[in-house]
């Protein structure tokens, strides 16, 4: 065994280290901050959408046969319009041969502007109740059907019925509404209309309070007289008749230009306005019913003095010369208009995102199932071309060969790593790259090596450089001309070297990847990386291999030429993931990566979440700075632009956007149980998860592995998913924000032996 030092490697002082370590650390908190507030941000529109389409906090009961015998006799039996003035219950009733025209459950995209067209060529005004959920999400209907002379009064803002619901939910639904119009038109209104009311002789025990309440607060309650029954769709014919007040009566009469299909009140309504002017009826609004009431005779009283009670706070009245029209209407100023406009602009954003978020949903499942497809028959195709009884890569590989070992304060794992090379069928020399370890790993190398009876082992030490620099520094001292890179905290199977360096029998082959299996999964998190390493790394590098744009040759277990090395100008520093970007530099310089599955190695994946944060975090950031240093080889002829235009986008698509994308399924499939359909949900949710497990159990059949971790995907699915996709979000953000992040070496624990102990 020799040992010496070499004083080749960029030399960095402890000092300097930990407070680079420092500094980097204290900025990644303000990106993971930002990961959080995205997915936050992602949550609330969606909240946001569900509670416009009463999907989050919706309640459609409805209460029906409850008794009446705390409501006044008078308001039973009362006119439509019921006010508390002078915080008495009085009610009014339409003049005799007058219609109150209204409508309910608008605004709605597609009806409601045929309505105002219709309106418009009659030249007549109409109330309209509305829902603040629909006025916030179509609020130039709402702004047009204000500008045209008509009245809005407030329908609740999730439509639901308010005798259930507890006096700050009605106030919520209120408000809300108040802060939707003035929003969209500038405006607030005194009028209101309970969703499922009718007459004033349905008023029971439990709604009674709720019209008292809201009369306190200033709000005029409106009822029906006349009911078209539009909704039910009985015919023109039918709509026309059932609106018509009896024997020249007067009538708050009701339509709806929203809450289904209506054509045929769009075909009734013109029909309808001829009818009733023929019979002498004039139309006006509650507004003018109630003018009409106090005396006014056609304008000039105060918007306050019209209906008798006070305007909601922050708002005005629109002024003495205001119009009978518009009498219910009240100016929105100050913070109600802020706030309102702001309400506005929120649901427009969710508006925008959620559909835009369906579509992306949809393209994110294609890509996936996709993925899921292409690496089945492609793995099997690849299984059954490199395991045919005739396959071979050539002439057997039986030269000596140079394994370097990197390693960096591995003293739990160094000596077994030495162990399991002790016991290679195939003749090497071992060099290990002590990287300036502070934990004597040089000198429990040197003593394991003599243990075991190693005269092939050479220890190198030098100051602290980082991975690449102790990689090179091997490549520079091998005296092979194929070298093996292995990780200080792994074990080889005995054949795994011979097994490894077949495919160089094959003079194109520049880089084989080894199988790198995880030596402690018998605890959750090390299960969940199992599942991991053997679906989705090695399913995924026999895909790539067949496409011939492997990307990664991992760390654990790789083999290169060393003259390819060098001339590819070694393990680079600049980026994060040395793999990566050596496996890529390989391609462009035309030498053909391979995977090589019968060559296995057992490593020590991270036992924490928070190793594996910051395990996956390089890895991901990694990626991403060796795919943008090597972006010229989308515009590169021959093998570098075969890599550029096929290896690199599968890998941006696979990779990157389709995993940064991936939780909408998440995201979406909570959003269905909880607030559109659990069942159909539920379904499509363990539909995906029977592709993956199928997905899994296939490769878990080539690899000849245990099914019963299989158990464990579940809940892989559940926790350990979601922490990845965060993981890169991260890595995203600071790929984006130009953010830098040092290599970082992850605490070990020795837990893994010789092979046979981790098989």
């Amino acid at each position: 065994m020799a040992t010496t030092t070499s004083p080749r490697g960029r030399r960095r002082a402890p000092s300097r280290i930990g407070r680079a370590a420092g500094k980097a650390a204290a900025l990644q908190k303000p990106r993971v901050i930002l990961a959080l507030l995205l997915l936050l941000a992602l949550t609330s529109v969606m909240l946001l959408d569900g509670y416009l389409r009463a999907e989050v906090g919706g309640d459609e009961r409805v209460r029906t046969g409850a008794s009446s015998d705390k409501v006044p006799d008078k308001v039973l039996d009362g006119g439509p319009i019921l006010t508390f003035r002078g915080g008495q219950a009085t009610t009014v009733s339409v003049p005799a041969r007058t219609i109150a025209l209204t409508f309910d459950d608008g605004p709605n995209p597609t009806w409601t502007p045929q309505v105002l067209e219709i309106l418009r060529k009659y030249d007549i005004p109409a109330t309209f109740f509305l829902v603040g959920s629909m006025v916030s999400r179509y609020p130039g209907i709402v702004k047009d059907m204000v500008d045209d002379g008509n009245e809005v009064g407030i329908h609740t803002f999730t439509h639901v019925d308010l005798s259930y619901q507890s006096d700050a939910r009605v106030d919520r639904e209120m408000q809300q509404t108040q802060l939707a119009l003035a929003g969209a038109a500038g405006i607030t209104t005194t009028l209101f209309r309970a969703p499922y009311s009718s007459e004033t002789d349905a008023i029971d025990n439990y709604s009674w309070p709720v019209y008292q309440k809201l009369g306190e607060d200033g709000y005029t309650s409106v009822f029906v007289d006349t009911d078209s029954d539009d909704w039910k769709k009985p015919g023109v014919s039918k709509i026309i008749q059932w609106a018509t007040p009896e024997d020249g009566k007067g009538a708050s009469v009701l339509f709806h230009d929203a809450g289904g299909e209506r054509s045929q009140t769009i075909a009734a309504l013109p029909q309808y306005i001829e009818r009733m002017r023929a019979k002498g009826y004039t139309f006006t609004t509650i507004s003018g019913v109630l003018e009409k009431e106090n005396g006014g005779g056609g304008g000039g009283a105060s918007a306050t003095g019209t209906t008798g009670t006070a305007p909601p706070s922050g708002t005005t009245p629109v002024g003495d010369t205001a119009s009978p029209l518009q009498a219910a209407h009240r100016e929105a100023t100050g913070v109600t208009l802020y706030e309102g406009k702001a309400l506005i602009a929120a649901v427009t954003l969710a508006e925008w995102t959620v559909p835009t978020l369906s579509a992306g949903l949809m393209i994110v499942g294609v890509a996936v199932m996709g993925r899921f497809g292409m690496m089945l028959v492609l793995a099997r195709r690849h299984y059954r071309k490199r395991n045919r009884r005739r396959f071979s890569w050539g002439p057997e590989v039986t030269r000596r060969i140079s394994v370097i070992v990197p390693a960096y304060n591995e003293k739990e794992c160094i000596a077994n790593t030495l162990e399991s090379l002790a016991q290679s069928t195939h003749p090497i020399e071992v060099i290990v790259v002590d990287d300036g370890s502070t934990d004597g790993t040089s000198e429990i190398a040197r003593e394991a090596a003599t243990r075991l009876g190693m005269d092939n082992v050479r220890v190198i030490r030098q100051e602290n450089a980082g991975k690449p620099a102790a990689l090179n520094n091997g490549v520079r001292s091998a005296s092979c001309d194929i070298v093996v890179m292995m990780d200080g905290d792994t074990v080889f199977e005995p054949d795994a070297v011979h097994q490894l360096v077949q495919p160089f029998a094959d003079p194109g082959v520049g880089a084989v990847a080894g199988n790198a299996k995880v030596g402690n999964r018998n605890t959750v998190i090390g299960a969940w990386q199992h599942i991991e390493y053997v679906m989705g790394f090695n399913l995924d590098r026999r895909m790539y291999d067949l496409l011939r744009c492997m990307p990664t040759i991992p760390g654990a277990i790789g083999a290169f030429r060393r003259d390819a090395v060098l001339q590819v100008g070694g393990m680079s520093e600049d980026t994060l993931a040395e793999d990566t970007d050596i496996t890529i530099a390989m391609h462009r310089a035309g030498w053909q990566v391979v995977y090589q599955e019968h060559a296995r190695a057992w490593t020590e994946a991270p036992g924490s979440l928070k190793q594996l944060w910051s395990q996956r975090y390089r890895w991901s950031y990694g990626t991403m700075q060796a795919l943008w240093k090597h972006r010229k080889s989308l515009t590169d002829k021959g093998p570098s632009g075969r890599f550029g235009r096929v290896g690199m986008p599968l890998v941006v698509l696979f990779q990157i956007v389709t995993p940064v994308f991936a939780p909408l399924i998440d995201v979406f499939t909570v959003y269905s149980m909880i607030f559109v359909d659990l069942r159909a949900a539920l379904l499509a949710w363990f539909a995906v998860l029977g592709v993956q497990l199928l997905c899994a159990a296939y490769a878990f059949r080539l690899d000849r592995e245990q099914y019963r971790y299989l158990w464990m995907m579940p809940l892989q699915q559940l926790a350990y998913r979601q922490m990845m996709y965060l993981v890169l979000i991260h890595s995203c953000i600071t790929a984006l924000t130009g953010g830098r992040l040092r290599w970082q070496k992850l605490k070990r624990t020795g837990e893994v032996g010789t092979p046979a102990g981790a098989s």
